[in-house]
């Protein structure tokens, strides 16, 4: 067989999005944000909506998303991405609008703007990357931080009576009246990336069809800032992160 014919749309089984660009990845390995981004590349080509897409990216190690995904971005100040989608939205209902955020930006700078979005209905999705750590400015404590676990800025693991509770953001979306659509799902197996990619199709799909507000929230790791290996990373989570933050869809209107 020769190298033609391995490549033969016939027997092509598997190919980079055709919006991911050529840029080298610089997230840590092991990252989730690599897998998640290929995910939404892959959606919305399916969908065909490459020159109707519009991503909002704030800050933090989300914010690098427009350097892979070769459609119109828009930066917003921290925290603030639910508001400028709600704009672009309601300018332009036919375009399909998303936010792409980490913990620290949506769960705590961001949180009035969150939840205010989501209660209004705005026909957005809200892709929430969920690492529990501030990742990018040196591996803080979060809102989504979990009890007893260690970060730069609670080294001797988080304490109640200090810090409070863990915030449950997607607990929270789900209970507000303008919500169609919201789960929380995780990329580090096969299985796993298989039913994100299907939870952010269902939410992008309910945006554009006037359901109401969407957020997928991602359960993943900073094995850097967790200062662990990718695959003592996914264990990690798999082992902690899960019962505090169970994956699966917390409230679907249909």
């Amino acid at each position: 067989m020769t190298k033609e014919d391995i490549i033969k749309p016939e027997n092509l089984v598997y190919k980079k999005p055709t919006l991911m660009n050529d840029n080298p990845m610089h997230y840590c390995p092991g990252c989730s944000h690599g897998v998640v981004h290929k995910l939404i590349a892959e959606v919305i080509e399916e969908m065909g909506m490459e020159d109707k897409a519009i991503g909002i990216s704030p800050v933090g190690c989300a914010v690098f998303i427009y350097n892979y995904l070769d459609i119109d971005w828009q930066e917003a100040a921290h925290g603030r991405a639910p508001a400028l989608a709600s704009a672009i939205k309601r300018l332009w209902p036919s375009r399909l609008v998303f936010t792409y955020q980490g913990d620290g930006d949506l769960a705590c700078i961001g949180t009035a703007e969150t939840i205010h979005a989501l209660n209004r209905g705005e026909n957005i999705t809200i892709i929430f990357i969920n690492n529990a750590i501030y990742g990018m400015t040196g591996g803080q404590m979060a809102p989504t931080t979990l009890v007893g676990m260690k970060t730069s800025t609670c080294p001797y693991g988080r304490d109640v009576h200090l810090h409070g509770y863990p915030l449950k953001i997607a607990d929270i979306a789900a209970q507000l009246e303008g919500t169609a659509y919201v789960t929380r799902q995780s990329v580090q197996s096969v299985p796993a990336i298989r039913k994100a990619k299907k939870a952010i199709r269902k939410a992008f799909e309910n945006s554009m069809a006037g359901k109401g507000s969407n957020l997928v929230e991602i359960v993943s790791t900073c094995n850097s800032g967790w200062k662990m290996s990718p695959a003592a990373a996914n264990k990690w989570m798999e082992e902690n992160m899960f019962p505090f933050y169970p994956l699966g869809d917390l409230k679907d209107k249909g």
